[in-house]
């Protein structure tokens, strides 16, 4: 009787009816485990009534208070939220229902707002509601860390999975959509935290540390009228104590903490991996520079063996499908990633795969072509204009530079053509740096031929 007094004072006269949905969500984590003591901490603020509430935004019916704004529907809470056991390995992801009262006169939601009355943040996947009247099942795809509410200047809040152009955006939702905006732009000032959402732009007066003495300080790069570029993301950190223009660093230790949108951030199994790969690669060089202590020249490979023994050896893991079996039964990434049963050895750097099923591979023409068009720097490779090539460095500087190669070094390459026809087909090219030519010369597929100079 209570119920139906409170919703004739906020619903109306229509019959109130029930919509069913479903939230999936993560909970916070530490790299591959979930963070228990925050979860235990979630459970206790439920207990005092501290809950995560949804409230659906109409698309078409206004707000009694303001008509330029979809109504917002009574807050909904998650169910069995306290009773729910929470999975110890990160990343799993937990269901539960929501249960929202309706009226015909709602329509179909085009957003929803959420607010995080506990102490942690979590990973809110999705939210779907079931069987709207008259429309069906509404997805709400978020894929966002939610922190919790006091941490926002502004209500989070999610739209469905409909894009708009913006002048074919519902008009209740506009003003939503508007602020939403705003509030991802910032207003420039202030320091960024964890829980801001913010993607704003500043000039690179972080490079020195003027504090550490005057060979650390570094000039602004962006900002001026004739070079306002490059721009960094903007962190708002404090000056430094002896140029007030200049941004304060973080330690190097805390690198990983520079403000980044949390969206934006590794995920746990992205940062497993980094963390696992650089402890990897921390361990594969003690053994090296230990040898190097009793090396007479230990800033040098004295032969192509020393360079083929940072890939040999090691400490060879079990091989086998028990093993492998194991290994993949352990739900925590980083401990899989250092047990790995591919034949890599614990101590060693892996094998280059260019070189692991033949240490000879990178001497042949079809590599060098393969590394030369996959580099850093592929522009270099232009179409031979002339043959054979010719430089253009002085001879008394520099010594005779012109290619020695000839025809017959190539022709049996080029699938009957000669020389001329093959260039007139734009089929050779010729590799080019800093205006010295090196006589290497490739078709067009993969076919390369290598000479020397005389």
């Amino acid at each position: 009787m209570i119920g139906q007094i409170v919703g004739g004072l906020i619903g109306g006269h229509h019959d109130s009816k029930k919509v069913k949905g479903t939230v999936v969500m993560m909970k916070k984590n530490a790299l591959d485990f979930t963070d228990l003591a925050g979860s235990l901490t979630d459970k206790m603020f439920e207990v005092l009534g501290q809950k995560v509430s949804f409230q659906l935004i109409s698309s078409v019916q206004g707000d009694p208070t303001n008509g330029l704004q979809g109504k917002q529907s009574n807050p909904a809470y998650l169910e069995n939220s306290l009773f729910t056991l929470t999975p110890l390995t990160a990343g799993s992801e937990t269901a539960f229902g929501v249960t929202f009262d309706w009226n015909e006169e709602f329509g179909v939601p085009g957003a929803f707002i959420i607010k995080n009355t506990h102490i942690n943040e979590f990973f809110l996947k999705s939210l779907t509601l079931e069987d709207v009247p008259n429309h069906g099942k509404v997805h709400f795809v978020c894929n966002s860390w939610v922190y919790p509410s006091f941490r926002y200047k502004s209500d989070r809040i999610f739209f469905a999975n409909q894009p708009y152009l913006p002048s074919k955006t519902p008009e209740l939702l506009r003003k939503y959509r508007e602020n939403e905006l705003l509030t991802l732009r910032g207003d420039g000032t202030g320091k960024r935290e964890a829980w801001d959402r913010i993607y704003d732009y500043d000039i690179y007066n972080d490079l020195g540390n003027p504090d550490e003495g005057k060979e650390n300080v570094r000039t602004t790069l962006g900002g001026s009228a004739e070079y306002p570029y490059p721009r960094r993301g903007r962190t708002g950190r404090p000056p430094t104590r002896t140029d007030p223009k200049s941004e304060s660093r973080i330690p190097l230790i805390l690198s990983l903490d520079i403000y980044v949108p949390r969206d934006e951030r590794f995920g746990h199994l992205k940062m497993s991996d980094f963390l696992t790969y650089a402890l990897k690669s921390i361990v594969q060089f003690i053994l090296p520079e230990l040898h190097a202590l009793f090396d007479g020249t230990p800033n040098e490979f004295d032969s192509f063996e020393d360079v083929l023994r940072l890939y040999e050896g090691g400490i060879k893991l079990p091989q086998g499908p028990l093993f492998k079996a194991l290994t993949a039964a352990i739900p925590l990434e980083m401990i899989r990633e250092l047990l790995r049963t591919d034949g890599e050895g614990i101590l060693r750097f892996p094998t280059p795969l260019v070189i692991k099923d033949s240490k000879t591979a990178w001497r042949t023409d079809e590599e060098f072509a393969r590394e030369m068009l996959a580099g850093v720097n592929p522009i270099i490779i232009s179409r031979l204009q002339e043959f054979p090539p010719k430089s253009k460095l002085d001879p008394e500087a520099y010594g005779n530079q012109n290619s020695t190669i000839t025809a017959e070094h190539i022709e049996d390459k080029l699938d009957g053509l000669t020389v001329d026809e093959a260039m007139n087909n734009n089929k050779l090219f010729i590799l080019n740096h800093h205006d010295v030519i090196i006589p290497y010369l490739r078709r067009i597929n993969t076919t390369i031929t290598k000479t020397y100079a005389s």
